[in-house]
């Protein structure tokens, strides 16, 4: 590992940074490192007044773009030492904790590809703008916290991709939804069962889930593009079954059985209902869908007259990283690519990351932001103690992003 470190400057910068255990919140320690390799290079940067990191390669030529690289601080785990050995051509833990390369293999090679354009005069550039964020592993506050209005760049890299050669242009929003179903009448499961005005709350809510769309929704050639999953039904008696567990220690990972077991039957259930996750990288899909459940609800309403009451609810805890018009980055990254030889995925994912919060807003001069999510190096088993990156998939992709920023600024 050591013969490793001191022949690539990427795989030292890399281990040095990993070797700093860095939980959500907790990034002080590898903050002040960074900024101390900043300063020792003669580049400017700082802290926010949130804690991220913003750092500057001043342009060599004010004609250009500049362009932005992003990643993230945190790592998934604790604050335990972090014992570092190579198997191979993967570098890894000892297995006792997370490794770290998400995304401080995102942020080893945006450190190094700023030192080196502030040691080449030569190279003409429009310049190099740098965030490193805070707790993205956990709610994301360091993204959320940046001042966007101060970026300067229009186009931006988020080096935080777990996979060489990925360039992902369009990632899903997160929604819940959320179906409440109220019937406007009670009763004894025995005694009023025949009553046709006392309908189940419980029976009623299975019925619209039936109708409602599950799974994939709309996918084009990139990959999924809308989808709906259904995360929990809920209804009836279970006031009782849910004071049992609370109460009980012998219930542990027996949820499902106790309450199926300790709820109440021998009432015709007024209350019931429903959560679900849309995810969507296109808000004219998701609109739609979320349209399509309503008329599906009024629909039910209208047959329910007086007799039942159905509600939906919708909240957007992540926006949509929608495929921007501007073809810059997928078409600086194709040359570069063809330039290197190195084989592109070009798609877009069904999750969420820091590019949702770029696209959805703008920089200094008012341009909406355009991220494209990178991947610098195969990083396998991600936020677990057997993680894994390739370093040689990782030195391929820092000669990747040298090549993107070459071409970028030609």
């Amino acid at each position: 590992m050591e013969t490793l470190r001191k022949e690539y400057k990427l795989i030292d910068l890399f281990c040095t940074l990993a070797l700093i255990p860095s939980p959500s919140l907790k990034e002080d320690k590898v903050i002040e490192k960074i900024l101390s390799i900043f300063k020792e290079n003669n580049i400017e940067a700082k802290r926010d007044d949130y804690g991220n990191i913003r750092a500057k390669v001043k342009a060599t030529d004010p004609s250009k773009k500049p362009l932005l690289l992003s990643s993230h601080m945190d790592v998934v785990g604790d604050d335990s030492s972090v014992n570092i050995k190579l198997n191979g051509d993967i570098i890894e833990t000892d297995k006792t904790r997370t490794l770290g390369a998400d995304d401080k293999a995102g942020v080893a090679a945006a450190i190094l590809l700023a030192i080196e354009l502030a040691q080449n005069k030569d190279l003409k550039h429009g310049g190099l703008e740098i965030i490193f964020t805070r707790d993205e592993e956990q709610n994301m506050t360091g993204i959320h916290n940046v001042k966007m209005n101060e970026i300067e760049a229009e186009h931006i890299l988020v080096l935080d991709a777990d996979k060489l050669g990925q360039v992902q242009i369009a990632g899903a929003s997160y929604t819940k939804l959320v179906i409440n179903v109220k019937g406007l009448k009670g009763g004894h499961s025995g005694i009023d069962i025949d009553d046709k005005t006392r309908l189940n709350a419980a029976k009623l809510v299975a019925e619209l889930v039936s109708e409602i769309p599950q799974g994939v929704y709309k996918k084009d050639e990139l990959g999924v593009i809308t989808s709906i999953n259904l995360g929990v039904i809920i209804g009836g008696g279970i006031e009782t079954a849910i004071d049992n567990i609370k109460n009980s220690t012998t219930t542990s990972n027996k949820y499902l059985e106790t309450v199926l077991d300790k709820a109440v039957t021998n009432i015709i259930n007024t209350k019931a209902g429903a959560a679900y996750s849309i995810r969507s990288s296109s808000r004219e899909y998701e609109n739609n869908l979320i349209n399509e459940i309503k008329n599906i609800v009024n629909k039910f309403n209208e047959k329910y007259k007086g007799l039942a009451l159905a509600e939906v609810e919708t909240s957007e805890h992540l926006p949509p990283f929608e495929k921007s018009d501007d073809e810059t980055l997928v078409n600086t990254a194709k040359k570069a690519g063809e330039n290197l030889n190195l084989p592109l995925d070009i798609s877009s994912f069904h999750a969420g990351a820091e590019t949702h919060i770029y696209a959805n807003n703008k920089n200094k001069y008012g341009k909406t932001l355009k991220p494209v999510l990178i991947g610098m190096a195969d990083v396998f088993n991600m936020h677990s103690s057997d993680e894994q990156i390739n370093y040689k998939t990782y030195l391929k992709g820092y000669e990747f992003l040298k090549e993107f920023f070459k071409v970028f600024n030609n």
